[in-house]
């Protein structure tokens, strides 16, 4: 590429050109236009990008805008014997929240499985009812544990 001596007056302008080549493969396509480029008079060039991809994936977001419908089912009122039940199972958490409530010192028996049982001096932190977890703080050990409702045999006070 020639430089223009400094005494000529020349003003420099710079284009945004796309330009397509179609041949076998890549590389062909590029020597073609850096052939072109070369035989051409231009004081100078970039060539910025080159092979265009993702053209199937444009293809199906363009194809899959459509949103489709998903049908919602209103939930069912509970029936009576639901409620009940629901009920039932919140009166057996009543000592627990009372202990929680009351911050007092229990002894909690746990059975962990394989025949490991635990006694454990604790006062309850949390309980969460859906997920049936009870969380204790163990006096002897500062650490708090978290127990399944189903693990533990009895509360002593």
């Amino acid at each position: 590429m020639k430089r223009k001596p400094p005494g000529t007056k020349l003003s420099s302008f710079v284009f945004q050109v796309d330009i397509m080549i179609e041949d076998r493969h890549h590389a062909q396509a590029l020597e073609k236009l850096i052939a072109g480029l070369n035989s051409a008079a231009f004081d100078d060039y970039r060539i910025t990008s080159g092979i265009r991809l993702g053209e199937l994936i444009d293809e199906r977001t363009i194809e899959g805008a459509e949103p489709e419908p998903v049908p919602i089912v209103p939930q069912q009122p509970k029936s009576e014997t639901s409620a009940k039940a629901d009920s039932d199972s919140n009166e057996g958490f009543a000592p627990i929240r009372a202990f929680m409530k009351s911050n007092k010192l229990i002894r909690l028996i746990v059975n962990r499985g394989l025949g490991i049982k635990l006694s454990i001096p604790c006062r309850i932190i949390n309980m969460d009812e859906g997920e049936h977890l009870i969380t204790v703080y163990h006096v002897d050990e500062k650490q708090v544990y978290t127990f399944r409702l189903n693990e533990i045999e009895d509360f002593i006070e």
